[in-house]
């Protein structure tokens, strides 16, 4: 695999190209990157629409820098896969350190917690100090603590480094969706967030290969060691090749940042004991606190142009029926992936190596169709590639459930890779519709809502089917299963909504007016 490459990164050609009217940009430079600012009246000859750059015969657009695109997928994939293999291997980490296995969960649950409370105040961060230092940040601290979690003496130890690791990984997945839309060109954005579903992919499916790989020769701690050489040749490989970007001019507000994690951490957890019968008084403090936070964030945010929970982003309706999409295909997802290895220990007799490596066609599907899908999200409608998606996940999943308990290996892979087909086809062009949706000078706080909807999504889906399973393991995992199905039917419903919203256009938003975020720009 090889992102678009070309002699010079895209600064230098974006210099080059720009010579000529260098000094136009520098006498405009000022006004132009205040969001606030009146937007100045679209160019005339500025094309609209997916792929309208080369319909219209314009210049062909500067290369994308390829060592760049590395370092960002690089980091990518190990994110991804350091959350795939902590979660294969929680029994060893557990018996090694002594720890019941109930305690163990908090080593994936403080990362999760993190990652979701942190990564739209760090997005916000991104639009206001520039989306590089963010990345180069986040990836310093997420070697850091996994150097940290390897060293870790006991489960509170390791569960504080993974918190400190999911605020890295925060940093990450709110950084590179606005990273890669500054380094491509509007007609290839797409291709670019396919690569990025495509890393993603890789380090899923790849987790409990690597994990079991390195428990049969080295201990637990190699789990989270690896991460530092890969990690650090990507910091490495980033501070020399990714071009400066330009701050804004807005700085983050702490206050709203603190009322946001808030918001997401008390959500998150009281969906989470929802799904354990907690104690209804704890219940509703919980989600009472929580939504009393969200109250109060939007009230502190209401009529500022640059807010954290992205109320502005969310007007439009692209955005927000995206987003939407986005939730309910993700919730799909973490049904499946809580309810399928149920269902195959339960219902369908297999042991838990054997559930490890067969639950693989999903995740490596979904890597294939991504790059598949890449192509078409800069041509077709993402309302039209989302629907079909989720139509065949929804199917796939439906045909789960239905399977009899004398299945065959062959028929569980193939309705597997048919959600996982279904979900790479709808998940690069959606990707596309969040980013190109929203303006350019937004690109962080957009990056944070695209991870905050899956993160959303996955909880949603893990509390509905940790309900199911109140049924019984055999019971719950196959109503989880029918369930997934119905969510997958309402994603459908969405994503076809996004026709009547029209075509996506600003993601030709000219990166001079917006001045803010741009890969290349003045430092």
């Amino acid at each position: 695999m090889r992102p678009d490459a070309g002699e010079p990164g895209r600064a230098a050609a974006s210099t080059s190209a720009d010579a000529s009217t260098s000094a136009d940009a520098e006498t405009d430079a000022d006004t132009l990157s205040d969001p606030s600012a009146p937007e100045a009246p679209p160019a005339p000859a500025a094309p609209a629409g997916p792929g309208a750059a080369a319909r219209s015969g314009a210049a062909t657009p500067p290369p994308v820098s390829a060592l760049a695109v590395t370092a960002i997928l690089a980091a990518s994939t190990a994110v991804t896969l350091n959350m795939a293999i902590t979660n294969t291997s929680l029994p060893t980490i557990a018996a090694d350190l002594g720890a019941d296995q109930a305690d163990s969960v908090w080593v994936v649950t403080a990362f999760q917690f993190a990652m979701a409370a942190t990564i739209l105040p760090l997005g916000a961060l991104g639009d206001a100090i520039g989306h590089r230092k963010v990345f180069l940040w986040g990836l310093a601290l997420f070697v850091v603590t996994s150097l940290a979690s390897g060293l870790a003496w006991s489960l509170p130890a390791l569960a504080g480094a993974r918190a400190l690791q999911g605020i890295g990984g925060a940093a990450l997945s709110a950084a590179t969706p606005a990273l890669i839309r500054a380094l491509y060109p509007p007609e290839r954005l797409g291709r670019g967030l396919g690569f990025y579903a495509l890393a993603v992919g890789v380090g899923l499916t790849a987790g409990p290969t690597v994990a079991s790989a390195v428990l049969a020769v080295a201990d637990w701690p190699w789990l989270f060691l690896i991460n530092v050489p890969v990690g650090g040749a990507s910091l490495l490989l980033a501070i020399r090749a990714m071009p400066a970007d330009r701050p804004g001019r807005r700085p983050l507000d702490p206050v709203s940042a603190l009322l946001c994690m808030a918001f997401f951490v008390l959500m998150l957890l009281g969906l989470a004991e929802a799904g354990d019968e907690a104690r209804p008084l704890r219940l509703a403090l919980e989600l009472g606190g929580g939504v009393l936070c969200g109250l109060a964030l939007t009230r502190r945010e209401r009529g500022r142009p640059s807010p954290i929970f992205a109320a502005d982003l969310f007007r439009r309706p692209m955005f927000a029926l995206s987003s939407a999409t986005s939730v309910c295909a993700f919730a799909v997802q973490g049904a499946g992936f809580v309810a399928l290895p149920f269902l195959m220990q339960d219902v369908l007799g297999r042991s838990q190596v054997e559930t490890g490596l067969l639950l693989t066609p999903w995740p490596a599907a979904t890597a294939v169709m991504a790059m598949v899908a890449a192509g078409l999200a800069d041509r077709i409608h993402a309302g039209i590639l989302g629907a079909l998606g989720l139509a065949l996940s929804g199917a796939g999943m439906m045909l789960l459930a239905a399977l009899p308990a004398e299945a065959s290996d062959l028929a569980l892979g193939w309705r597997l890779a048919l959600c996982g087909l279904g979900f790479g086809l709808f998940q690069t062009p959606n990707m596309r519709a969040i980013m190109a949706s929203a303006p350019a000078w937004r690109s962080g706080g957009a990056g944070g809502i695209l991870a905050a909807s899956r993160l959303t999504g996955q909880s949603i889906g893990a509390t509905l089917t940790a309900f199911c399973l109140a049924l019984g393991a055999a019971e719950g995992a196959v109503a989880a299963l029918w369930l997934g199905g119905a969510l997958a039917g309402l994603g459908c419903a969405v994503s076809l909504a996004r026709l009547a919203a029209g075509a996506v256009v600003a993601v030709e938003d000219p990166p001079e007016r917006t001045g803010q975020g741009v890969i290349g720009g003045s430092g």
